[in-house]
């Protein structure tokens, strides 16, 4: 008998719930395929689960993640719950979920399509075949550190890291880079910065337990410029969480479209994937999104989470045929489109490429 999983599954609000069906739907056709089980269980998060249960993230939701083997996600938040206090906001309750996972390490592919490379704002021989992982620490850094404080005439946060909080970070870049191009380029700011000289020092280190891959740095400033300029220099990027932050949106842009990206937030235990848009709700309901992204990250999913690289190559390979044959959603119809798919229909084609 195959392997089976659990699936916790968070569709959210606005378009999150059409999105997140069209993953499942891909989900099933590859298990089907691979000789693998899917089960799945649904929770609530963010706008709907304020709207049913007056919380954001229930407890009911904390302990059922606990239990799965990994988590697909689709988008929370909308006008409808903009105007609560802090702690009501559905964007509170994912990061409660965040830190209730463990969740320290945030992978965030950025590739480029051949079939659309005109939909970016930079040259199509810049940008062509664009390949890059950036491993953002998640749960340290000046977000996190203490102290902090607003004063009458002066406010502080302090950047902070430990070093088992680097040398984690910095295992789960170079396993991955073990699985690429074996390049990891770790960004900082060691030139002013002491907490940067630290991470410097511990990510040497840990390098020395992974001699094939080659480590080079680059302050942060020089690599936000290079991203512009030549990114296909990057396979893997390493870095903190504010560098990190900033870089991997910035990467984000290179292949033209928000909503063809996914995520993966890793660590200690149950790791959680999700496109990196967000939730849409001014086309929510109208079977317009492009699922492309949450497709990408049930990928995500299978590779990292189930080490079912067979399965997620399918998914992969499957969204490149789509896209090859000239099949696109709206978001994407000016760029050599043969086909204007609904979000339904896109993920019936997905489908079907990678069941074959």
């Amino acid at each position: 008998m195959g392997k089976s999983y659990k699936i916790g599954v968070i569709k959210g609000d606005g378009i999150g719930p059409e999105i997140v069906d069209e993953a499942i739907k891909v989900l099933d056709a590859v298990s089907v395929k691979e000789g693998f089980t899917l089960r799945y269980e649904e929770m609530l998060l963010g706008g709907a689960a304020i709207d049913e249960t007056g919380v954001p993230l229930p407890d009911e939701t904390i302990q059922g993640v606990k239990k799965c083997d990994a988590v697909l996600f689709g988008a929370i938040g909308g006008p409808k719950w903009d105007n609560l206090e802090r702690h009501l906001r559905p964007e509170t309750g994912l990061l409660g979920l965040r830190k209730e996972m463990g969740t320290f390490a945030n992978l965030r592919p950025a590739m480029v399509y051949d079939e659309l490379v005109n939909a970016s704002t930079l040259k199509p021989e810049v940008i062509r075949g664009v390949d890059i992982m950036v491993v953002r620490e998640l749960t340290g850094g000046i977000y996190f550190g203490q102290p902090r404080a607003i004063e009458d005439d002066r406010a502080y946060n302090t950047m902070v890291y430990t070093r088992e909080e680097v040398e984690r970070i910095a295992v789960v870049a170079f396993d991955i880079a073990m699985k690429r191009n074996k390049r990891i380029c770790s960004v900082d700011k060691a030139n002013v910065l002491e907490v940067s000289q630290f991470w410097r020092e511990i990510v040497e280190e840990v390098a020395k337990d992974y001699p094939e891959v080659e480590l080079t740095h680059m302050y942060v400033d020089n690599a936000a410029m290079q991203l512009i300029r030549a990114p296909k220099q990057f396979d893997v990027i390493l870095t903190g969480n504010i560098f990190g932050d900033i870089l991997s949106d910035a990467a984000s842009m290179l292949s033209g479209s928000i909503g063809l990206l996914p995520s993966a937030s890793t660590g200690k235990g149950v790791g959680l994937y999700e496109p990196i848009h967000g939730s849409a709700p001014d086309i929510a309901g109208q079977g317009i999104a492009n699922p492309l992204a949450t497709i990408s990250s049930a990928s995500m999913m299978l590779r990292y989470a189930f080490g079912e690289e067979k399965a997620a190559e399918r998914i992969d390979e499957a969204i490149k045929k789509a896209l090859a044959e000239g099949y696109r959603t709206g978001d994407l119809g000016d760029y050599d489109a043969k086909e204007i798919c609904s979000c339904s229909e896109i993920g019936d084609i997905i489908a079907d490429y990678a069941s074959k």
